[in-house]
């Protein structure tokens, strides 16, 4: 078996946009797990641990759009608007919020211009999650109510403390 070409685009936007689909169809909502850095704009007071899971349904998002490159769209966030833009690179995850099923991807590879883009972006542990297969996301410890919804507030002991960070198990 070959290895694939370097010039072969990639399989992960394609599979992002049949996975909302296939959520959306069936009515559920899909939910995207983000690996953040400095490349993602996202509501930082949101992120723990390196991460930030995300609703991408169409009732929770405007002008979204799910390209080859980038996920952008707008969302609520606490009552205020924000502008979202997520490089497809860094989506380690999609799934239904109502039952768990999904993908998982590789966590994005850490640059070493972190350092040159924003000297306090620290080296961020990737999320556990198999390299070489297709999972299936099925959140141990996750409730409706732990992923970030647009209109949620922020914890109110502060950000990065709150409950306990969702897992992907694989599943076979």
């Amino acid at each position: 078996m070959s290895l694939p070409d370097r010039d072969t685009p990639s399989t992960r936007p394609y599979l992002i946009r049949a996975l909302h689909e296939w959520c959306m169809d069936n009515g559920f909502a899909p939910h995207i797990a983000v690996h953040v850095d400095a490349s993602v704009q996202v509501p930082q007071e949101f992120v723990k641990n390196g991460e930030i899971v995300l609703n991408v349904s169409f009732d929770a998002t405007s002008s979204l759009r799910l390209g080859n490159d980038f996920i952008e769209f707008k969302a609520r966030f606490g009552g205020v608007a924000r502008d979202i833009v997520v490089p497809v690179s860094h989506v380690v995850a999609i799934y239904a919020r109502e039952n768990g099923q999904g993908m998982a991807f590789p966590a994005p590879v850490v640059s070493s211009v972190r350092s040159v883009i924003s000297p306090a972006a620290e080296p961020v542990s990737p999320p556990d999650i198999a390299v070489r297969s297709p999972l299936r996301a099925v959140p141990s410890e996750l409730t409706a109510s732990s992923a970030v919804e647009p209109g949620d507030e922020p914890p109110h002991d502060g950000p990065g403390k709150g409950g306990p960070r969702p897992q992907l198990k694989r599943v076979k």
